[in-house]
């Protein structure tokens, strides 16, 4: 059962948490230091560059400047604030040779003037540029030349990864959200955040946004809100397309998540389509619409009798589900999970259609597989909702949750089982008595063993079962390099979780300090991928190799404590408070204070 409550929600006019980006905001960061350039920081609109370049130059002194479109006619529009009247470019270029640091924001939209303005500024050197443009536009011919002519080095914006997506989800829901509505979100934006926040504030004003009274979190089911935003993203799709090409253009909308065949549809129409970057076919002749936003909206849109036209029945579905069951039980098979593409599942949820337990079941151990554990509990209680007493959803449930640091009572499933046994113990801490549920004559099992450090168990029964089993040899002789070579086998067939502990008991294999770092970074690279994974092997990753007073510090400024504060509480100098925590961020292999809740949880 669902109810909605929008007293916890994030108010709609406060700004956005600021998530993630870490190696983003370091490179910013180093860019514009003592000696060099500055940085062009690209991407569409929408993507957070303003924010992202905001971050990293608080607590520096900067001057800014921004392009807007109605004053792209006037001479040195955006340098006014800065220029004592009208200039000449060598007495503007003179004028601001002191300016240390200079922020130029929105630079597609600059004049002329001010545009050759900036190049000049990077011509001579003396003052570092922080330039920040949209690469889905026209650009001014100078401020493309900062990056082509190397003056600048350039940052392509990628989108926001979608375990960041989730905790800005969540953030402004104001607690868990479930996982299908955070990727039917990172979906649907694709590293749009303005679109992102339209949508959420949407759902959040027409109570879509249900919170289940079974587990505490929200989610969403049922249409697309045809908000302004959405609108403006699909024009193209809702109001550029003539006649004809929308009929198409719908009839790929309805067929969602089917593709259509390019037979079924006038292929010269197909063509324009695809040549306007609309639609997309494989070497199958399959056609589908080209972004994930356009079918949704196109389905919003249409009118009631259209839509009952055009519609189709979810049980049409069904041997599409079963061939797709079918090709995530082959990829687990053999042992390889990455880029498994399972459109019907994710629609059947998205709409409220009871998924099959069997089909849960195979996708939540996929998901576990991959390490997305919180995508994993989402599927098994999924399928318990159909069959409440299925054993595949119920073991599932239980490892994935045991996995995320959550214990099932045994009377709460159908699960049983050694693996059930051994990740509930291993849940409440007892991993002596974890091991000794483990079931000898399982290879699954073994593998389990060695994931909680006894790899003696499963050393010499594992041979034929690729990474899995030399894993377990390497870990069991203790040699290092032979368990990071492992870990890459793993994450090379996209196993996440499993990976990240390899490197991480690698970290502690290793006699030489900087291998042991460099496994470190690379376990908390992958942990963070793994959102909401909590396992023993990750336990003592984030602050084993911290002294003491480096894991007082951590523990301070991850509960949001600033240096200042920090240093009075300590009764230290705050210039001690910061190489404390620029040590203890190189040994985590992070320097995004943001992340440190999240990693401390880890180890707790």
């Amino acid at each position: 059962m669902t109810t909605y409550d929008h007293r916890d929600a994030h108010p709609l006019d406060e700004p956005w948490p600021f998530t993630g980006r870490a190696d983003e905001l370091d490179l910013i960061r180093r860019s514009v230091a003592a000696g060099r350039p500055g940085l062009v920081v690209t991407g569409p609109a929408g993507r957070g560059k303003t924010r992202l370049v905001l971050e990293a130059v608080r607590g520096m002194d900067w001057s800014r400047v921004t392009g807007a479109p109605a004053a792209r006619r006037i001479p040195f529009a955006a340098f006014a604030h800065l220029l004592p009247g009208p200039v000449t470019l060598p007495r503007a270029l003179r004028l601001l040779s002191g300016t240390r640091l200079l922020l130029v924001d929105d630079a597609h939209l600059l004049d002329d003037a001010s545009a050759a303005l900036v190049h000049q500024l990077a011509v001579h050197g003396r003052t570092r540029l922080l330039v920040v443009a949209a690469d889905d536009t026209e650009v001014p011919e100078a401020i493309e030349r900062l990056w082509t002519g190397e003056l600048l080095p350039r940052l392509a914006l990628r989108p926001l990864p979608a375990q960041d997506t989730g905790r800005l989800v969540e953030t402004w829901a104001g607690g868990d959200v479930e996982p299908f509505t955070v990727n039917r979100l990172h979906r649907l934006c694709q590293g749009d955040l303005r679109l992102l926040r339209d949508l959420l504030g949407a759902l959040t004003r027409r109570g879509l946004l249900a919170r289940d009274e079974d587990t505490g979190a929200r989610s969403w089911r049922g249409p697309l809100p045809l908000t302004d935003a959405v609108r403006d993203r699909a024009a193209r799709v809702l109001d550029g397309a003539r006649a004809e090409e929308r009929e198409v253009l719908e009839r790929l909308a309805f067929a969602d998540p089917l593709p259509l065949d390019a037979h079924d549809a006038d292929l010269r129409i197909l063509e324009d389509l695809e040549a306007e970057g609309l639609v997309r076919a494989d070497e199958h002749g399959t056609v589908r619409l080209a972004h994930p936003l356009h079918g949704p909206a196109l389905r919003a849109a249409a009118g009631v009798l259209r839509a009952r036209r055009l519609g189709r029945d979810p049980r049409r579905h069904e041997h599409a589900l079963h061939a797709e069951r079918a090709a995530l039980a082959d990829a687990i098979d053999r042992g390889d999970v990455r880029d498994v593409s399972a459109p019907v599942g994710e629609w059947l949820v998205e709409h409220g259609v009871p998924v099959p337990a069997g089909y849960a079941a195979v996708r939540a151990r996929l998901c576990r597989l991959r390490g997305e554990v919180r995508q994993a509990v989402a599927w098994a209680r999924e399928g318990l909702r159909t069959a409440p007493d299925d054993p595949g959803c119920g073991t599932e449930l239980v490892l994935a949750s045991a996995q995320c640091g959550e214990t099932v009572p045994a009377d709460d499933t159908a699960a049983s089982g050694a693996r059930a046994a051994t990740w509930r113990a291993a849940a409440s801490g007892d991993v002596a008595g974890a091991l000794r549920c483990v079931d000898d004559t399982d290879p699954a099992s073994l593998y389990d063993a060695v994931r909680l450090g006894a790899p003696e168990r499963a050393a010499g029964h594992l041979h034929g079962h690729g990474p899995f089993g030399r894993h377990a040899e390497a870990l069991a002789r203790g040699d290092g390099a032979a368990v990071d070579r492992a870990a890459e086998e793993l994450q090379r067939r996209g196993m996440l979780l499993f990976a990240a502990e390899a490197h991480a008991q690698a970290a502690r294999l290793h006699r030489n300090p900087a291998a042991a770092r460099r496994s470190r970074m690379r376990a908390l690279d992958l942990a963070r991928r793994c959102p909401g994974a909590r396992t023993p092997a990750l336990a003592s990753l984030v602050l084993g190799e911290l002294t003491g007073r480096q894991r007082q510090i951590v523990a301070l400024a991850a509960a949001g404590l600033s240096n200042r504060q920090i240093a009075e509480r300590l009764t230290l100098s705050v210039r001690t408070v910061g190489n404390h925590l620029h040590s203890a961020y190189t040994r985590l292999g992070s320097g995004d204070r943001a992340a440190l809740p999240e990693l401390l949880a880890r180890s707790a």
